[in-house]
């Protein structure tokens, strides 16, 4: 439905100026690495999305070019184009040239509107080595080019039309940016997104580079139930339909889509004017609230629950569900470090109210599925205090106490964590070198024998039963789950060391698959990083030289001849001496450490779940569709 509302030139609101850009874009987009390169074509892609919000706008189109520019295309209104009164030049040059300057800051342009920072396509302008706007209105086409922000003419009438929407092509300049070239798959990750939260609208990507040709078309009448069921497709659901509520209360939209599996971990994501709220917030805890009084109620008046037994907690009843909470909202506050914290204290009782409702009256109309999510609970409740117990074995009276740590750990002498890393390697010989190559005052070593358990198929009380887990948690200090807190971390930074070869990289899976389900602030706070040892050792008559990869050991032959070489494929860290441990891979002079970073949490989630879940043809699709990327794999 289309809003009743004006959008012309008297909408347009100026709030302040575009002179900082340029010098910190760091501020407005965060960074000016890939994050904040593709930033730019999610704040264009966003105002075409406001438009659909309005009503106005079902067709959206995002090129990729072969130089690396970018094309965004939408069938909505298009830009206003008529004089500003305050400022005195045509409302589409104070749009592209004035920060913060739109149709959405006093609720008549726009009632609801997106952006992940509402910071406006003049951001992108002023980062652009050039952008060129073109806007179908009014029967005309009209035209405006900018260089870094500034317009290089007036804006022009270039041809005539009965089409109305906007085109925005742009080039992100290179002295800003680290490196200028987008990524397909990051942004269709944002397009399918933005897709799925927004039902019935079409978008289309297409990549124009060379060789790297392919297009992709988006559009879900089902909006999030749909989004649900593609999150839930590598799980087994326990019941086949979406449970899916929608409402409008004091102008606010709410979508809540509820489907369980036979799962353990518990999958919520929430969104507020298509921003992913990954950190949370009021909306959250309504839902939270809502869903475990309104089961646990049905579980009593329906006599599920014993008058002697407690009431399940919110994590029992959680287990193994996936959930999106969809808001639209006017004026919607943030908070947190990243600012993708809900704070609009209101939202939290209407999500409440609204979910306690409709729940209860699905609940009592389909006791078999009302069944399945309490039998569900209960078992989960089961495994918790199973698990209390196994928990109350692996807590010590003191983390920094060195008789409470594992007999494994060859504990570092600091006691500062911000100087003190732990090496977690893989088998007794590398851990034997890794002892003996160390520099005992700031690296601990702690060896694991095997692989650990699959959290990703285990409750929480056989994941606390498993030894080398155990010997993890007393080591790091954190706790785990609900008990997690990372005040109390031993170290800085957690280095997973394994063998360079297909049972390394699957021990390494392992580890952050429990550290991502159950200790995740380390991977948020950049705690966590992934060890780089040589895959060769070269030597050149007395010369020896270590190679990290194909490409480099190619170019290090061609550079030394065939005359007095010899190398060495090194098929696992026991290979090598102490000496050369410590020379090539733990040496903060010399190492080279990669930072596991979560850079989109569902996308995250649904690789740790393909990899490690219980459905094979998933993960066999996975491999097939990245075979491709794999630097190094022995066979």
């Amino acid at each position: 439905m289309k809003s009743e509302i004006n959008y012309d030139a008297e909408q347009i609101q100026v709030l302040e100026g575009l002179e900082a850009v340029r010098k910190r874009p760091g501020m407005y987009i965060g960074g000016v690495g890939e994050k904040g390169l593709h930033h730019l074509v999610y704040e264009v892609v966003d105002n075409s999305i406001d438009e659909a919000l309005a009503g106005y706008c079902d067709q959206i189109e995002v090129i990729i070019h072969d130089d690396d520019t970018i094309t965004v295309t939408d069938n909505g209104r298009g830009i206003p184009v008529s004089q500003h009164r305050k400022m005195d030049r045509p409302a589409l040059e104070v749009v592209m040239t004035v920060l913060h300057a739109g149709g959405k800051f006093d609720g008549e342009g726009y009632k609801v509107s997106g952006g992940l920072h509402g910071v406006g396509v003049s951001v992108v302008n002023a980062l652009a080595e050039w952008l060129e706007v073109e806007v179908k209105r009014n029967n005309k086409i009209y035209y405006q080019r900018y260089t870094t922000g500034v317009p290089e003419d007036d804006v022009q009438v270039i041809g005539e039309t009965e089409e109305s929407g906007t085109k925005i092509t742009f080039k992100p300049d290179p002295q800003i940016f680290e490196e200028v070239q987008f990524d397909y798959d990051t942004l269709v990750k944002r397009i399918k997104e933005l897709a799925y939260l927004n039902r019935g609208i079409n978008i289309k990507i297409i990549d124009d580079r060379v060789d790297k040709e392919k297009e992709e078309d988006f559009k879900y009448d089902g909006g999030i139930i749909s989004f649900v069921k593609e999150i839930n497709s590598h799980q087994e659901p326990l019941f086949k339909d979406v449970i899916f509520f929608e409402d409008q209360i004091d102008g606010i939209q709410l979508e809540i889509a509820i489907q369980y599996n036979n799962n353990f971990v518990e999958k919520i994501f929430t969104f507020a004017n298509n921003i992913n709220t990954h950190e949370g917030g009021k909306h959250l805890s309504g839902f939270k609230s809502a869903l475990t009084r309104t089961v646990n109620d049905y579980a009593r008046q329906n006599n599920l629950l014993k008058d002697s037994e407690d009431n399940l907690a919110g994590d029992d009843i959680r287990e193994g569900i996936v959930a999106i909470v969809n808001l639209k909202l006017p004026e919607p506050q943030f908070e947190g470090q990243t600012k993708t914290k809900l704070a609009n204290s209101k939202v939290r009782g209407i999500v409440d109210s609204f979910l306690s409702q409709n729940l209860s009256n699905f609940l009592n109309e389909n006791p078999e599925i009302a069944q399945v999510i309490v039998n569900k609970a209960k078992s989960a409740a089961q495994a918790r205090k199973a698990a209390q117990k196994a928990r109350e074995l692996t807590q010590r009276k003191s983390a920094l106490s060195r008789t409470a740590l594992p007999g494994k750990l060859a504990d570092c002498s600091s006691r500062d964590p911000e100087e003190s890393e732990i090496y977690i390697v893989e088998g007794d010989s590398a851990g034997g070198s890794a002892k003996q190559g160390r520099d005992r005052e700031t690296q601990a070593i702690l060896p694991l024998k095997g692989k650990i358990l699959n959290v990703e198929k285990a409750r929480l009380n056989r994941i606390l039963g498993n030894k080398e887990i155990k010997s993890l948690i007393t080591a790091l200090g954190t706790g785990i789950a609900d008990e997690f807190d990372i005040e109390n971390a031993r170290y800085k930074k957690i280095i997973i060391m394994t063998d360079a070869d297909v049972d390394g990289a699957h021990i390494r899976t392992l580890l952050l698959t429990f550290f991502y389900r159950y200790m995740r602030p380390l991977l948020e706070e950049g705690n966590i990083y992934i060890a780089q040892p040589p895959l060769y050792k070269v030597t050149h008559y007395s010369d020896e030289y270590y190679v990290y990869n194909d490409r480099k050991l190619e170019e290090l032959l061609s550079e030394l001849g065939s005359r007095g070489v010899s190398r060495q494929r090194y098929k696992g860290l026991g290979e090598m001496n102490p000496g050369q441990l410590w020379k090539t891979t733990m040496d903060p002079e010399n190492r080279t450490l990669l930072q596991v970073q979560i850079s989109d949490a569902i996308r995250a989630d649904e690789t740790f779940t393909t990899l490690m879940g219980d459905k094979v043809a998933p993960r066999r699709e996975f491999i097939q569709k990245n075979a491709k990327e794999v630097d190094n794999l022995d066979i």
